[in-house]
């Protein structure tokens, strides 16, 4: 395929979809993902679109947010490897938030087999997903259908979350940077996600390594307030992912990374979120260090251990090892 030939298809592809991966794109147009980026270089200088990290958006994409028929298309294998991890740091019987998105979406498929779950959710979509688990009991906010991303927004979904309070909160976004924490595009999903927030002891964020160095409008939540980020393992060549997970890391924030290129999932594996973890899945953590906020340096390297130790000595064992990585 010519260059222009290419070009003409990645802005298609782009225009169709509002932001598309760089990795999709390659696979798409048959070539590297080097030789992608030198033609969104191209077409950005043209002003026919604008690079983001690990991707092009329309131009204007700063202030623009895809729906969800586009979302759902954007870097699937990558959210069902976060979904997969995220699902292990979800207890039997605890009580937790989801907020809405396609990753959420994904975790919350995973969570039907949590006996005693309770889980409160703005996301039409989280709840269907999780609509016919007889042991999970689906708590809904009130508020405004916002269509594009079928989720309740507005005072009423506010409203109803004031006096909440549970274990854990899990969120995604369209941006998510050490200097500022997590972003979106909306001013109406960012004041829900924010009471979400308020509800909860801890904050996972689910975030692919697309968004990671990107930021949108409107803070969500801002790094001081992050457990923990759930991402997927960047390309070999991507360091500013690379940076900006250690940055994250310097701050306090734990790290899991869920890495391999799929393969088939372990008879029996998984912790306490249901679906067995894929056995050729990678999980790095970088442990909390200490008090919050103690400046550069203070987040270690980088842990590596094969996911499925995960179900080979069962959640019991990975909480207890959760628990060591606190201490220390």
């Amino acid at each position: 395929m010519f260059a222009a030939e290419r070009r003409q298809l990645i802005l298609e592809m782009v225009r169709a979809n509002g932001a598309v991966s760089l990795r999709e794109l390659a696979r798409v147009v048959q070539t590297s993902e080097v030789t992608v980026r030198r033609d969104v270089r191209a077409l950005e200088a043209e002003g026919l679109l604008d690079r983001r990290h690990g991707g092009a958006v329309l131009p204007g994409g700063f202030t623009r947010e895809s729906g969800f028929p586009q979302k759902s298309h954007l870097a699937t294998a990558e959210k069902t490897a976060i979904a997969d991890l995220a699902a292990n740091f979800v207890e039997e019987g605890e009580a937790i938030v989801v907020g809405a998105g396609t990753t959420t979406q994904e975790l919350a498929r995973r969570l039907a087999r949590v006996p005693g779950l309770t889980v409160v959710t703005n996301s039409l979509l989280v709840a269907q997903a999780l609509a016919h688990a007889n042991r999970v009991e689906v708590v809904m906010t009130g508020g405004t259908l916002r269509g594009s991303n079928y989720a309740l927004v507005g005072s009423g979904a506010e409203q109803s979350l004031h006096g909440l309070r549970v274990s854990r909160a899990f969120l995604s976004g369209s941006g998510l940077t050490a200097e500022r924490g997590l972003s979106t595009s909306n001013m109406l999903s960012a004041s829900v996600d924010r009471a979400l927030v308020q509800a909860a002891a801890e904050v996972v964020v689910l975030a692919d390594h697309t968004k990671l160095g990107t930021d949108t409008m409107f803070q969500t939540v801002p790094t001081d307030l992050i457990t923990r980020l759930v991402t997927d393992e960047p390309p070999a060549h991507d360091d500013r992912a690379a940076t900006e997970l250690q940055a994250l890391a310097d701050q306090g924030v734990q790290i899991a990374v869920a890495g391999g290129q799929g393969g088939s999932a372990g008879a029996g594996g998984g912790g306490p979120g249901g679906d067995a973890v894929p056995v050729r899945q990678q999980r790095r953590d970088v442990p909390l260090p200490g008090p919050r906020r103690q400046g550069p340096g203070a987040g270690g390297q980088l842990r590596s251990a094969s996911a499925s130790m995960l179900g080979e000595q069962g959640p019991g064992a990975e909480r207890a090892r959760v628990a060591d990585l606190r201490r220390r």
